[in-house]
């Protein structure tokens, strides 16, 4: 199992500054990765081109990019751009739905239909990443294009998937699922074994189950709780985050969070091999003391989990 970690997004005009520290004490640390989230600050790719072009080495990630805002040609042209400009096997493309609130009462696309949806933006998405042109005519997108931008070697996709029609068609279609707020048991029992009979069938390799959840080092993990209550609230309020806590057994956010000693931690951490993730990615939302206690344990758990690069 290899170990990332999560970009934590700094506002300011010093903020692409920042975030190629984070990716170079990340690097430094021995992280296999780094994931960023793209959701109303920083444009993600954009991000990871200018701070990743300044980083070498560490794979870079995105968690998520929703796919409705974006033509599925012109997220294909930028993704792999970005791959350019990073280096050639670097850039993960982790894509995703979003959240019916997002996309309809935001951007104010219709949210009909996300798993058609979805596959249609696939059957666009990923020819095109490959150099190959695209003629689509779906009843949720179409496209009759080709791309001349230079490919700096293949972009892998991930598929923000939780429910069985998108798990299914992650293992089928792209290179594996990134989750959020999915604990251990649900993994093991349900993602899986869905994702991966999916990825048999079709007569793919073994899925990348990339599993991200909140984790925080501390001798005081009613308080560690308490704030990851507060901080991920909204998850527990959003329905595709809220089946999977419902199916963990989890009242919230918290519950599923990674709390606890040095020994705890790393307990729970190294666990989730055997339900099957491959990349363990930390959301470090310790402050304080707790910050660099948490950062020292994932240093320690790096070297017992990871196989080295991939």
């Amino acid at each position: 199992m290899r170990i990332g970690t999560s970009a934590v997004e700094t506002g300011g005009s010093q903020a692409l500054a920042k975030l190629a520290d984070q990716l170079r004490r990340a690097a430094d640390d021995g992280f296999a990765s780094v994931w960023m989230a793209n959701i109303f600050g920083l444009d993600a790719l954009t991000s990871l081109a200018v701070a990743g072009s300044q980083v070498p080495g560490i794979e870079l990630g995105t968690a998520v990019v929703p796919s409705y805002p974006r033509h599925p040609a012109a997220l294909a042209q930028q993704a792999l751009t970005t791959a350019l400009a990073v280096g050639p096997g670097r850039l993960a493309l982790g894509i995703g739905l979003s959240h019916k609130i997002v996309i309809e009462d935001m951007y104010g696309h219709s949210f009909d239909r996300p798993a058609r949806h979805m596959r249609e933006y696939l059957s666009v998405l990923l020819p095109l990443l490959d150099g190959r042109p695209v003629n689509v005519d779906g009843s949720t997108l179409s496209a009759h294009i080709g791309l001349s931008t230079p490919r700096a070697g293949r972009v892998p996709v991930l598929l923000a998937a939780l429910a069985p029609r998108m798990l299914n068609l992650a293992g089928e279609q792209t290179d594996g699922t990134v989750l959020w707020m999915t604990g251990p048991a649900t993994i093991r029992d349900y993602v899986v074994p869905a994702i991966s009979a999916a990825a048999a069938a079709a007569g793919r390799p073994s899925p990348r189950v990339v599993c991200m959840l909140p984790v925080c080092v501390t001798s005081d993990p009613a308080a560690a709780r308490a704030t990851a209550a507060e901080e991920f609230a909204i998850y527990g309020q959003l329905p595709s985050y809220r089946a999977m806590l419902d199916r963990e057994g989890a009242a919230g956010p918290a519950d599923v969070a990674i709390v606890g000693d040095e020994d705890a931690v790393a307990a729970r951490i190294l666990a989730l091999a055997d339900a099957g993730v491959t990349d363990f990615v930390a959301a470090e939302y310790a402050r304080g003391e707790d910050r660099e206690r948490t950062r020292g344990l994932l240093k320690a758990v790096i070297a017992q989990a990871s196989p080295g690069p991939r």
